[in-house]
C-alpha cells in the first residue's frame, strides 16, 4: 500500500526540479498526479517517465499567473480522476538582479508565478479539497524567513506565500483541510544551474547556501509528501525549513 493510494494529487511546476521530483514520488506512492506547466516539453517528459514506471500521470499547460487559467486547470484535474484530494504549489522563479535594475515587468512576473499562482490555485481547489478533507502544501524558500541580497522580488513574493499558509491555515482551522508550507534553501535544480547573478556582487551578502551546502529536489518532494501525507495528520499551518541550517542562526 502506498500512502497516496486513491489520491488525486494537482502539482503545479511539474516540468522540471521540485515539481517533477514530486510527481515521480506522488506516483511511485500509488497517487493519481495531474501535472500542470508553462513548459509543455518538460510536462511531456515527466509524464512519459511517470507513467512508464507504472504510474497515473495526466497535464495540462498551464499559466499559473492567471486566475482563470488556476481554474481551467483544477476543472481540469478534477474531471480526469473525480476528485482532488492534494495540492502541491510548486512552481516558482528566482529572478536575481540589484534591486534598482528591476523592472515593473520583472516585479509582475515574479509576483504572478510565485505569489498570486499558489492564491488562485488554493482558491480554485478549495470547495474540492474541503469536499475530500484533503490539504495544500506550499513551497516557499528560506528567502521567505530571511532577507537576501539581490532578490528582493524573490523575497517579497515568498514571504508572502508563508503568510498565505498562515493566514490559510486559521480561516480553515476548523475544518478538515491542512494547509502546510516547505522552506528550501539552495537546490539542485534547473533554476539554481540557470542563475545569473549581476557580476559585482558582494557575496558577503549571500546566504542561499549554508556550510552544508546544497540539498537534491528529490529531499524537498520527501519532505513535501510527509506534510501531505496522513502521517502528518496534526500538522496544520507548519512552516517547516529545509535549509542545512542556513536559517539556524
Amino acid at each position: 500500500m502506498g500512502r497516496f493510494d486513491d489520491k488525486s494529487v494537482l502539482v503545479s511546476g511539474a516540468a522540471s526540479g521540485m515539481g517533477r521530483e514530486c510527481c515521480r514520488l506522488f506516483a511511485r506512492e500509488g497517487g493519481r498526479v495531474f501535472g500542470i506547466d508553462i513548459d509543455p516539453q518538460g510536462l511531456e517528459a515527466t509524464a512519459k517517465e511517470v507513467n512508464e514506471a507504472g504510474g497515473a500521470m495526466e497535464t495540462a499547460v498551464c499559466n499559473v499567473g492567471s486566475r482563470d487559467a488556476c481554474r481551467a486547470a483544477v476543472d481540469a484535474a478534477v474531471a480526469a480522476f473525480g476528485k482532488l484530494d492534494i495540492l502541491l504549489n510548486v512552481a516558482g522563479i528566482a529572478p536575481m538582479q540589484h534591486m534598482k535594475d528591476v523592472s515593473e515587468e520583472d516585479w509582475d512576473r515574479t509576483v504572478a508565478v510565485n505569489l498570486s499562482s499558489v492564491f488562485f490555485m488554493s482558491q480554485a481547489a478549495l470547495p474540492h479539497l474541503l469536499e475530500s478533507a484533503g490539504n495544500i502544501v506550499n513551497v516557499a524558500s528560506n528567502a521567505g524567513v530571511m532577507g537576501q541580497a539581490y532578490t528582493v522580488p524573490y523575497c517579497a513574493t515568498k514571504g508572502g506565500v508563508v503568510q498565505i499558509t498562515r493566514a490559510m491555515a486559521m480561516e480553515f482551522m476548523k475544518t478538515p483541510l491542512r494547509v502546510n508550507c516547505v522552506c528550501p534553501s539552495g537546490t539542485k535544480t534547473g533554476i539554481t544551474k540557470k542563475a545569473n547573478l549581476p557580476d559585482d556582487v558582494d557575496f558577503k551578502l549571500m546566504r542561499y547556501i549554508g556550510f552544508r551546502g546544497m540539498s537534491d529536489a528529490s529531499e524537498i518532494a520527501g519532505a513535501i509528501a510527509y506534510l501531505a501525507s496522513d502521517d502528518a495528520r496534526s500538522v496544520h499551518g507548519c512552516i517547516f525549513n529545509i535549509d542545512n541550517g542556513v536559517t539556524a542562526g
